[in-house]
């Protein structure tokens, strides 16, 4: 995991702004997938640092999130 990767080498991905972020400008996350890494960044500051984690470590974040939901 890389969290201190500069948005210029991830400059070049197509990031999805969160479906729960509302249109306020609130708490927002963007994510970008490549070949083998999930990308994390603020929406509000695209320029910041952003969080790189393989596709496994995404796919079990998103599965806790998902199941905490449910309860």
């Amino acid at each position: 995991m890389n969290n201190a990767e500069s948005s210029t080498v991830a400059s070049g991905l197509a990031w999805f702004k969160s479906s729960y972020s509302g249109t306020e400008g609130g708490d927002c996350v963007e994510v970008a997938a490549a070949a083998a890494v999930v990308h994390v960044r603020d929406s509000k500051t695209t320029a910041g640092p952003v969080l790189t984690v393989t596709g496994d470590v995404w796919t079990g974040f998103v599965g806790s999130v998902l199941s905490e939901r449910s309860v």
